[in-house]
């Protein structure tokens, strides 16, 4: 079953017109993904595109590799990138704390699946499926949470804690490394989930790669590689010493043409809020710069740079100097870090959601500019998990699943009306109706006896209508203990589909279901996932 993204609150219209209504957006896009007949002419310029770090970019990834025990498709498609016919089909995330959001493996499924496609059909190419670790991120606050059902079906939040003050910087999430802390998230994870005949597998799984003084950067690549290894996903980490290195002429061409890459970008923003919206504020530079274990933004001055925050200053040539000492010190913001991974890969197509295909239409100038091709953006895949148990409920209140994505309270105000004998909204509105027409003749009648009347009849009629709606409120209070049992299974099943009236995939952690189902699921959703619909998928368990 398939449901348009249209018919679901929360996504943007340029989101929806990249999918639907493309000649809308083709201006800001150039590419279009549905457009199969033009793939050709960007695989043929990707292979004749001179790539001189290619070997090199393969050796590191190699090394990445060194202590992992990897499938030999995973080892044939590192290999593979060293040739000129591999393009790379790349997605990538923040490193959510036990993978994130569901999402963030159906992206990868997309990924994984979309490279098996077009290796089928494309004899001439090899499509090697990689996933970009976004280490470099330093929304700390974002990756430490999960979303999960508890015993009781209660949607509840998990969430690491460092011990340190929120308003730390702790520079790059990559890099920072769990403590004893961490024993407590998992213990509460353990304790929150029902009992199961997979609970101690799940468990023990999460438990050999998030330990303490394991990075997050650590822990989430091992978990990706244990999970999707079977499918050839290469693991990148892009936050490797040797990939700064080869991504330095980036970080020079980006210092030294700021302004006018500035001007592109803020241009085209501007010419997006016209029509729809911007996703990212431009930044005069779109780099950072770790001091003292702190990611800073590197803002422009008069003569020379500064770091935001900071006191301390760089001239033009001081920061270059910097550069080609240590160039780790270097990370791309969200509008240069595309332009970084495809000036490292040969990359034909880039898996995104909604949001990431927003901001493409704001970058996409940045790629003339470093003279890389554009890949084409792919929507990933996008789906709710409909298990039999929910299913029952939907049924039983006759409900259709898209009418579940809406405001908690409008779906039990529906469903209670829809059960019940008594419109308490008609009721009520009909004697309002009445009190009004009463009251005015009334007004009419009086004011022959006494102007001031009528002045006095307006304010009974506000005090009976202050009491009218404090009737009307005890009366759908009483209604809704009335309907307790109606209530409570609503709130379970929004919980599950729709938890904090948001899609599924964008708030519920894989544990929920590999608790419920075991690991398997995984394999399960993969084989169920279509990733050429483009429309939101229910998936039937």
């Amino acid at each position: 079953m398939y449901i348009n993204y249209s018919d679901i609150p929360g996504h943007p219209n340029l989101f929806l017109d990249y999918l639907y209504e493309f000649e809308n957006v083709e201006k800001f896009y150039g590419k279009n993904f549905r457009d199969e007949h033009e793939y050709n002419k960007l695989f043929d310029s990707l292979e004749s595109y001179d790539r001189p770090h290619r070997e090199k970019v393969t050796a590191i990834i190699k090394e990445q590799y060194r202590n992992i025990r990897a499938s030999k498709l995973t080892l044939s498609n590192i290999e593979e990138l060293n040739s000129k016919n591999t393009i790379a089909v790349v997605t990538g995330q923040q490193l959510g704390i036990f993978g994130g959001p569901l999402y963030t493996f159906y992206k990868t499924m997309t990924a994984v699946k979309l490279a098996a496609y077009l290796n089928d059909k494309y004899d001439n190419f090899h499509f090697v499926p990689v996933f970009w670790l976004e280490g470099d991120d330093h929304d700390f606050d974002e990756v430490r949470k999960i979303n999960i059902l508890d015993r009781d079906n209660s949607l509840k939040t998990l969430s690491y804690e460092d011990g340190l003050d929120d308003s730390v910087n702790r520079g790059s999430v990559g890099n920072i490394k769990f403590n004893d802390n961490l024993r407590n998230l998992l213990e509460e994870l353990s304790s929150s989930l029902r009992d199961s005949e997979f609970k101690m597998t799940l468990m023990d799984l999460l438990k050999s790669f998030y330990q303490p003084e394991v990075t997050f950067l650590e822990s989430f690549r091992n978990l990706m590689i244990r999970l999707f290894d079977e499918y050839g996903l290469v693991v990148l980490n892009p936050s490797d010493p040797e990939i700064k290195k080869i991504l330095a002429p980036v970080f020079k061409k980006e210092l030294s043409d700021y302004k006018e890459h500035t001007v592109s970008l803020v241009e085209r923003s501007a010419e997006l809020e016209e029509i729809y919206h911007a996703q990212v504020k431009v930044k005069p530079v779109n780099l950072f710069y770790i001091d003292e274990n702190e990611r800073l933004s590197i803002e422009p001055l008069d003569e020379g740079f500064r770091l935001k925050g900071r006191r301390k200053k760089f001239s033009y040539d001081d920061m270059i100097a910097q550069l080609e000492f240590a160039p780790e010190r270097f990370s791309p913001n969200v509008l240069l870090r595309p332009i970084c991974q495809d000036y490292l890969l040969p990359t034909g197509f880039y898996v995104a959601g909604p949001a990431e295909i927003s901001y493409f239409a704001q970058l996409t100038p940045l790629y003339n500019y470093f003279e890389i091709n554009s890949p084409y953006i792919y929507p990933r895949a996008s789906a709710t998990i409909l298990e039999n148990n929910v299913q029952s409920l939907l049924d039983k209140y006759q409900l259709k699943i898209e009418e579940v994505f809406s405001p908690k309270e409008d779906l039990i105000e529906k469903i209670i009306a829809r059960n019940s004998g008594n419109n308490i909204d008609a009721v009520f509105e009909e004697a309002q109706g009445k009190i009004n027409v009463i009251l005015d003749e009334l007004g009419k009648s009086l004011i022959v006896i006494d102007k001031n009347m009528l002045d006095l009849t307006e304010k009974t009629g506000t005090r009976i209508n202050e009491n009218l709606k404090y009737l009307k409120n005890k009366a759908a209070d009483a209604e809704r203990r009335k309907h307790e049992v109606t209530i409570r299974q609503i709130n379970k099943m929004q919980n599950v589909l729709y938890p904090n009236e948001n899609l599924q995939e964008r708030e519920l952690n894989f544990t929920y279901f590999a608790n419920k189902y075991g690991l398997d699921i995984l394999k399960w959703i993969f084989n169920e996932l279509s990733i050429n619909k483009f429309e939101h998928q229910i998936l039937e368990l």
